[in-house]
C-alpha cells in the first residue's frame, strides 16, 4: 500500500470513529461531560468502598446509587451502571425528592441546595450512605465526598469521619486519589 492510502485509510479510520462515538454519546444522554465523568466516579465509588453486610436486606439485594434532587446526569448514569454488579449485587439507580424517600440506599448524589445539606446530612446518620456532592461547603455540613474542579480536572475531597460514624470503610486506593478533609476545630 502507498503512504498516500495508509493515511486515507487512517483518516477515514479515525473519521468514523469519531463520528461512532459522537453518536453513542448523544445518543447515551443529555448529561454534560462532567456528569458522564462523574456518573463513572460514582460507579467506581461501589468498588472502592464496602458496606456492612447489614446494610444489604438479602444477599442478592441491589447495591443502590441514589440522586436526591434534580438529576444532572440525564442517562448516562443508568447505562454506565447497566449489567454490572459488586460483590454479586446488582446496581440500581433511584431517584428521590425528599430525604424520607430514601430506605436503603448505599451512595447518594445529594443535588440540593446548601441550605438543605445540614437537614439531610443529620437524617441520614445512623444509615450506611455514601454521601457525595458537588456543593462547595458539603463537607462542612458532615457530607463524606465532594467532587470539585481543579485546573480543569474533577478531584476528590473526603471527609473520614462521617464515614466512618457510617461504618464504611474507603479503600486506601480511593484515599490515594482524593484530598482528606480536615475540619478546623476551635479550642
Amino acid at each position: 500500500m502507498s503512504v498516500v492510502r495508509i493515511t486515507a485509510y487512517r483518516f477515514l479510520s479515525i473519521s468514523l470513529l469519531l463520528a461512532y462515538s459522537m453518536t453513542h454519546l448523544s445518543a447515551q444522554s443529555a448529561a454534560s461531560p462532567e456528569y458522564e465523568i462523574k456518573a463513572v466516579f460514582l460507579f467506581n465509588f461501589s468498588q472502592f468502598v464496602q458496606w456492612p453486610a447489614h446494610s444489604f436486606p438479602a444477599e442478592q439485594a441491589p447495591l443502590v446509587i441514589g440522586i436526591l434532587g434534580e438529576d444532572p446526569f440525564g442517562s448516562y448514569l443508568k447505562e454506565t451502571v447497566l449489567g454490572e454488579k459488586v460483590n454479586g449485587h446488582p446496581i440500581l439507580v433511584q431517584h428521590y425528592n425528599t430525604v424520607e424517600e430514601i430506605k436503603t440506599c448505599h451512595i447518594l448524589y445529594i443535588n440540593l441546595p446548601e441550605t438543605r445539606l445540614d437537614q439531610v446530612v443529620e437524617s441520614l446518620k445512623g444509615h450506611n450512605t455514601l454521601t457525595v456532592s458537588d456543593a462547595p461547603y458539603f463537607l462542612q455540613h458532615g457530607g463524606m465526598i465532594r467532587f470539585f474542579t481543579r485546573n480543569n480536572k474533577i478531584q476528590l475531597k473526603i471527609n473520614l469521619e462521617p464515614s466512618k460514624e457510617a461504618n464504611l470503610v474507603i479503600s486506601s486506593k480511593l484515599l490515594r486519589l482524593a484530598e482528606i478533609y480536615s475540619p478546623v476545630k476551635n479550642n
